[in-house]
């Protein structure tokens, strides 16, 4: 019996596509045809560049946390252009350092956006599809997870939009292309809502303040654009939004509290050592376990202590003007700063800010040593690496230390931003470069203590930076329309307050910014003022701490990090240095005790611990590029011994022969009285015939040799 099969075609009826453009670039969102059991899922198009990106909710809010569960990942699938990963499994594993910063930067603007009483895990996924580089793939999977979230019934209160913002030939450029980016001095990147500014992640060469301002208004223009957009897709799709129980604090139960243990809390927090803050809230801690853990469960008490510690932070910053340690509004903790603290280093540096402290150490090792890059930019490697740690005890927490995860990653890449404008070119000083961070203790603020360790050790590396970079960062309390703004904030201000506005820079301009918000928005007020707030702050660091310890790069590197030597040779000349198999390079490594990098375009880098045998590297190198010259005198090895004279190899691939009569200022009998294979001489070259045979002497490089001493012994 013959089996029949029946289906009908799907139709997508709910599938839409809405048009238009950012920067001059077709952007485009389809939806109602993928992944129909997200609560909410877009696919946009920016030129050629496709992301998708999905959210989802679970159901129940998760038990036993105080937190919003809150998860974004950016996923950069290789495919996208066109490339198989080098991995030895030949598929995507972890998420590289620009995936991580990329989903930290899409986190940071949508997560204030949430009802903060929500304890439902929310799960943002952008996956890369496509990539044309002209158009920005952070950027639509930005905005599409604005989109999705807005059209979802996840409760959110967006949409927010991003941009790009360049800075080519001193004109602010909106999403610039591949060959700009290449050339901007400013890598700016503005997320905003209608109304504010959200977050800002920028890298600067040296950009003034006044310019960085011009730079977010002009983003938040064109966001507004994108907004009334999303706004348009919302009207015509967007979901109800859902209920969802909310864990917010009881008020009676908070003001009863707060009544009763106000002057305790007062108390406790008035110090400026965070050791005696913690132990003095400790039998607070433990009145309110014995009187409220066993009615409304021991999570209550950590909530508890942490609404109160906010309280009294908030209202003596408001209300007194008051902080925590009793600073001044505009004043800086105790700082210090020391260099050369690790003798077989190649560079290091410390600086601490009150009970902040990091120690930076610089490692410089030859280009080879560069990080190999397997990520969808177009971009193989990179030569300057900044890698920060942040260990438990810095905290004074009792566990092992782990791998680095996001926030370490972040921080890393935020100070290795900070000094990539005042780095030497390979050219000026052909190294790689790693810094790692240890943070040591750690009181607010760690990033921009990196900042200032980077460099100290790269200028006690003897690294020639064009400037010292410091960096600082303000806070921001809020209340309605109050608001105000403080200087280096410590870890309480920074846990209970409303912004962590990191500034990078020279005496010069700006070089890195990062900012970390919890409320729904900054006006351009706010951020002119943080932004003078910062730039003063920062030259005060340089000006009087860093630069009286060590005011420019030393003159010379440890003895222990390699010396480094670079020249270029003729591309078609590359095969003659590197030689059949790998011979020649692998003998001039060998006999001169260094390390050969030599690239494509032909240039060549030697290092060696010993700079006289990096010098020697390139004499043999020169002499296999270079035609041997008449008069020249040469070190060369012997080869073979004939009856007539013996031939001596002055290059790898050159030989000439050094004729009998030409072996000794004596009469020579017979060659293996003189030489034996294998011997090293000194040889002038006398001739080089039509043939390209080269005749040798080492009675005239004797000579000549003798005759210069004579005339260094006269003088």
């Amino acid at each position: 019996m013959a089996l029949e099969f029946s289906s009908r075609k799907e139709t997508f009826e709910n599938f839409k596509t809405f048009e238009t453009e950012l920067a001059g670039r077709p952007f485009v969102v389809e939806t109602g045809k993928m992944c129909g059991l997200s609560n909410g899922s877009c696919l946009v198009r920016y030129g050629e560049t496709v992301v998708l990106c999905n959210v989802t909710m679970s159901e129940k809010p998760r038990e036993g946390i105080d937190f919003f569960p809150l998860s974004v990942d950016f996923e950069e699938k290789l495919y996208a252009v066109g490339r198989i990963p080098g991995s030895f499994m030949r598929r995507e594993g972890r998420p590289g350092e620009k995936a991580v910063l990329t989903s930290r930067v899409i986190d940071r603007p949508i997560r204030p956006l949430f009802p903060k009483d929500m304890r439902n895990d929310v799960a943002v996924v952008m996956t890369v599809m496509s990539v044309e580089q002209d158009c920005s793939s952070e950027i639509a999977g930005m905005i599409g997870t604005s989109i999705a979230l807005s059209i979802s019934d996840i409760p959110w209160n967006g949409p927010i939009a991003g941009v790009y913002m360049g800075l080519v030939d001193g004109k602010l450029v909106v999403n610039p292309g591949e060959a700009d980016r290449a050339v901007s001095d400013l890598q700016l990147t503005v997320a905003a809502s209608q109304e504010k500014i959200v977050m800002i992640e920028a890298g600067a060469n040296e950009v003034d303040e006044t310019t960085m301002l011009d730079a977010i208004k002009t983003a938040h223009t064109e966001i507004k654009k994108m907004i009334g957009f999303i706004n348009g897709i919302v009207a015509e799709i967007g979901k109800p939004k859902r209920e969802f129980p909310s864990m917010e604090l009881d008020h009676d139960l908070f003001d009863a509290v707060k009544a009763e243990y106000l002057d305790a809390f007062k108390q406790a927090m008035d110090t400026d050592d965070k050791n005696v803050r913690d132990a003095r809230l400790m039998p607070i801690r433990e009145q309110l376990t014995a009187q409220y853990a066993e009615e409304h469960g021991e999570g209550i008490v950590e909530e508890l202590m942490y609404k109160m510690q906010k309280y009294v932070v908030r209202r003596w910053l408001l209300d007194d003007g008051k902080r925590v340690d009793g600073r001044g509004i505009n004043e800086i903790r105790p700082l210090n700063a020391e260099v050369d603290l690790l003798p077989r280093t190649h560079g290091s540096g410390m600086f601490t800010r009150g009970q902040t402290q990091v120690l930076t150490i610089a490692t410089l090792a030859s280009t080879r040593d560069a990080q190999i890059l397997d990520d969808l930019s177009t971009e193989d490697s990179k030569r300057y690496m900044h890698h920060y740690n942040f260990p438990p005890y810095s905290v004074g927490e009792a566990r092992a230390p782990r791998s680095p995860g996001r926030r370490e990653i972040g921080h890393g890449a935020l100070a290795e931003r900070a000094l990539l404008p005042v780095l030497p070119s390979v050219e000026e000083f052909p190294y790689t470069m790693r810094l790692v961070s240890e943070v040591l203790s750690s009181n607010g603020s760690t990033s921009q203590a990196s900042i200032c360790g980077s460099t100290l050790a790269l200028m006690d590396a003897g690294v020639p930076i064009s400037a010292p970079v410091a960096g600082i960062s303000c806070g921001l309390i809020t209340e309605g329309d109050r608001w105000m703004t403080m200087l280096d904030i410590q870890g309480v201000e920074d846990f209970h307050g409303d912004m962590d506005f990191k500034v990078g820079g020279t005496h010069k301009g700006i070089t890195a910014i990062q900012m970390d918000i919890k409320v729904d928005g900054l006006t351009y007020e706010i951020i002119e003022d943080a932004f003078e707030k910062c730039r003063l702050g920062r030259l005060y660091i340089l000006d009087e701490i860093m630069l009286p310890v060590i005011s420019k790069p030393r003159e010379e590197l440890s003895k222990y990090a390699p010396k480094m030597l670079s020249m270029t040779i003729s591309v078609d000349k590359i095969k003659d240095v590197i030689g059949k198999g790998g011979k020649v390079i692998q003998e001039i490594c060998a006999n001169c005790n260094c390390k050969i990098d030599v690239e494509e375009d032909g240039r060549v880098f030697i290092s060696a611990i010993d700079i006289e045998d990096a010098r020697r590297a390139i004499h043999t190198i020169k002499t296999i590029v270079e035609d041997p010259e008449v008069g020249a005198i040469y070190k060369g090895r012997v080869t073979r011994l004939m009856n007539f004279g013996a031939f001596v190899e002055i290059a790898p691939g050159k030989e000439g022969l050094v004729h009998i009569s030409k072996l000794d200022n004596k009469r020579v009998e017979r060659v293996e009285d003189v030489v034996a294979v294998g011997d090293e001489l000194l040889v002038k070259v006398t001739e080089i015939d039509q043939q390209g045979r080269i005749n040798l002497s080492r009675k005239d490089a004797l000579a000549d040799l003798a005759a210069k001493q004579k005339q260094n012994e006269t003088v």
